[in-house]
This record gives structure tokens, sequence and C-alpha cells, in this order.
């Protein structure tokens, strides 16, 4: 009964009516404290749940494919490279630790290298490959990070176009974060171990909807990178409505760092956010009325019930429940600001590869020059071949940065079946430094964004799954 989706109560002199908002024109009577959901037909009030004539006998349908949905074609295919990289890491990641034990040369180094392996790319293709199965799809106030765990939870809705966004949020005194590129990446960390400003510090992706946010604004405290308020935006789909049946435009998540340490799921170096992410809410609201009080906010009570969790980095979170939804439709012409540059911004960096196909990119670059080397100091069959091999690997890269899925599938196929036969051979260093560059490859061009980036704008049939 509490999964029917129902209107507003209307109490009548024969007791309590909620009239359904979709289906059959269902409506609970609640009279001598009695209840009972009823609809006319044909002049006939039928009733739902009659009372049964003889003792029920549970029947089932017998389905020989799932309900469920299957993975699009290409997604399946690459859900398998997938777990050949998941296996290649943990290989690599054995090899390195037997050469990390102390006493050998070169442990410190194998060491770290054990833990940066380990922390950065096994660990989280590992949970990548057990959300898939156990963390819903769907929206349940929770976004989700990259690997696949849950996010900082949805804490705020709102009203009006993006560049309304833009203009109340900068008016309030926020800054639009970088994309997350090499030159970004190393000035946050420039920014965090010294202490320097970085006012447009990028922000990590989350997702929701199955899109990475489409913006985000954040406020360093004290000019340090290491404390941020910070804010994420995502479109809602078209004609998509939040559990109750509310309609809004936009959707958002706010949290505040507080300091630098390391997750606790993955051992990533990552910010540590306050866990009162309410406090955070009201201070987004607060700042962007006080810049533009023309804006007004209503409040969904109870849009949750009040938790305690963590987040993707291990991080405590707490919260009322409530949603507060913010209307600053309007505030462009109000506020007369131009937001030209942050949609330009975004739009730019999304038009850019994902940075793990560009680095697949310049490891095959790096090899087709090795291989050219190798020829021209002493051209045998052997060298020949491998300019050959290294040269295709390089046009099936360009070809998969162009968006052709056949190959990106190819280029997959190729250096997985070159880490693996680098892995079963790796008795000197250099062997190692060959192992560790062929599964790298392997790992980013699996990665989601380069999924999401040759799949764009492509659909293709879904896989059916077999009945379980």
């Amino acid at each position: 009964m509490r999964n029917w989706r129902r209107g507003p109560r209307l109490r009548g002199r024969s007791g309590i009516v909620v009239v359904s908002r979709t289906g059959p024109s269902w409506v609970n009577v609640e009279a001598d404290h009695v209840a009972k959901e009823v609809r006319v037909d044909s002049g006939k009030v039928i009733e739902r749940y009659p009372v049964p004539p003889e003792k029920p006998r549970y029947t089932s349908e017998v389905q020989k494919v799932s309900g469920r949905r299957g993975p699009r074609l290409y997604e399946a295919v690459a859900g398998v490279f997938v777990v050949f990289g998941l296996i290649l890491a943990f290989w690599l990641a054995g090899l390195l630790l037997m050469r990390a034990l102390p006493g050998e040369p070169l442990w410190i180094v194998y060491l770290l290298l054990f833990w940066a392996l380990l922390t950065y790319l096994a660990l989280p293709r590992l949970h990548q490959l057990f959300t898939l199965i156990y963390v819903p799809d769907y929206f349940i106030g929770r976004t989700r990070t990259g690997d696949g765990l849950l996010g900082d939870p949805v804490n705020l809705a709102l009203e009006g176009s993006e560049e309304d966004i833009h203009a109340a949020m900068q008016a309030a005194g926020w800054t639009l974060a970088d994309e997350i590129t090499l030159r970004s990446s190393w000035g946050m960390i420039v920014s965090a171990l010294g202490r320097r400003s970085y006012p447009a510090a990028p922000v990590s992706n989350l997702y929701l909807f199955g899109r990475r946010h489409a913006f985000a604004y954040q406020q360093e405290v004290d000019g340090n990178a290491s404390q941020r308020h910070h804010v994420r935006f995502w479109r809602t789909p078209d004609g998509w409505r939040l559990p109750g049946g509310e309609r809004v435009q936009w959707l958002a998540a706010g949290t505040y760092d507080r300091s630098v340490g390391l997750s606790a799921f993955t051992g990533q170096v990552t910010h540590k956010i306050d866990a009162n992410i309410d406090i955070e809410r009201d201070y987004i609201i607060n700042t962007v009325r006080y810049a533009d009080p023309q804006s007004s906010v209503r409040v969904i009570d109870q849009f949750s019930t009040s938790y305690h969790s963590r987040n993707g980095g291990g991080d405590e979170v707490h919260t009322d429940g409530d949603l507060p939804v913010l209307d600053v439709a309007g505030a462009a012409p109000r506020l007369r600001l131009s937001t030209a540059d942050g949609g330009e911004q975004s739009e730019r960096a999304h038009r850019l590869p994902p940075l793990p196909l560009l680095g697949a990119g310049l490891l095959s670059i790096m090899s087709v020059v090795a291989a050219c080397g190798d020829v021209l100091q002493g051209p045998d069959a052997l060298t020949g071949t491998r300019l050959v091999v290294q040269s295709l690997i390089l046009l099936t890269w360009i070809q998969a940065v162009r968006h052709r899925r056949w190959a990106w599938v190819a280029f997959m196929a190729i250096e997985t079946l070159a880490a693996f036969g680098t892995l079963c051979f790796p008795d000197e260093a250099s062997g190692i430094f060959q192992a560790a560059l062929a599964v790298l490859v392997v790992l980013a061009v699996t990665a989601n964004p380069v999924r999401a980036w040759v799949n764009e704008g492509r659909t293709d049939p879904r896989v059916r799954l077999p009945q379980s």
C-alpha cells in the first residue's frame, strides 16, 4: 500500500480519502475505523483487497528470461575487459610485493609502487566491479563515485536555468571549479602541500543519473585548498520526478572539506568532509539569498529519513532528511553577470578525450618510437614484427579517440594480450617495467570515462540476462 503514489489527504465527513496520482482511480476510504482501498468501475465499488473466500495459495510465474534490464552490448564487452584488467592489476601487485621485501634491491621503491598500484588502480577497480552488483543504479538520494561507491548525499534541489545558477553562485562569491586536467591536478597537489591558494581547484567526479556532474562551485577557506566549501550540480532528466512526485530542474550535493587525508576504503589521498552536511546545505542557500534576495526557498520535509552513513572516502555523513528547493529563476538578468565563460569551459572540457585515453595514447606513441629505434639499431624479423604491432595499436587508438567502438575493443584486446605476455616473463627489472606499462594501458582504456567517451551518443541492443 505504501508503494502507491498518492496525492494530498482530503478530510470529509465519512473519513479520510487519499487520491492516487497515477494508475487506476484507487482511493483510501476510512469509515468506522476500517480502512479500505476501493475504486468505482461502471457504477460498482470494487475493493482492491477483499477478504479471500478461501485459504490463499502462493503462485509464481515461471520466467525464462530475467526481468532485469541487461547491459548494452558494448558495455558487456567492456565488462569482460574490466575483469581482465582487475586480474592483471592484482597479478602485478603480487609481483611488486615479492620484490618489496626488506633486503631485496630497491625494496622501498617497489613498496611504494605496490601501494600506488593497490590504492589507485586495483582496489578502485575491485570496488567498481562489486558495486555494479549490489549498489542500485536508480535514484536513492546518493551520488556515486567513479569506482561505484556511494558518494555525497543529494541535499539540495534548484529551479532555474544553467545561466541563472551560474549568475547566482558567482554573485554569492563562489568560484567555478576547474575541470580535472594534468595541469589542474598538479596545481591541486602543490596547493595542498604548500598551503597555497587555488580558488578554482577541481573537484573529484561524482555521478548521478549515470552522468558526471555538469559543473561545480567552491569557496576556499583562508586561501587554503585543503579546506573549502564545494557543491556539484546535475540537471534532472526530462519528465523525471522526485520520490513523492515533485518536479525539480536541478539537484546538487554540497559538502565542506575540512582537511586532506587518506580514504578509508582505498587508501588514496583525498579530502575529508565535515559530517554535518546540513550545515553546508544551509550555508549555500544563505550565501545565494544574501546576494540575491529575490531568490526563494521551499522545503520538502522528510524527503528521506534522517540517517548516519559514510561517503565514498569513508567519511561520516549525517542529515535531517529535508530537501530545500532553491529557486533562482531569473537570476541572470537580475544580477546582470556574464556566465558565458563557465558554460564554454564546461563544454570545451567535455569535448576533450578523457585523461586515461590520452595517457594510453601517449604510451602507445612511446612504444612505436622505441620500436623504430630497435629497427634502426638492428633490423630483424622480431623487431620488424614489433614495429608493425605497435603501429596497429596506435592506429586503433586514433580510431578509438574518434569514438570508433570497434577500434576501442581491438585496442583493449591487443593490450590485454600484451599485458598477459609480459607478466609471464618478469624476471628482470625491465620486464617488470614493461609489464607495468602494459597493465596501466589496459586499466586506462577500460576506465569509466573512456567507456563513456567511446559510447557517447550511441545505442546498441541489450544483452538478455538468464533467469537466476
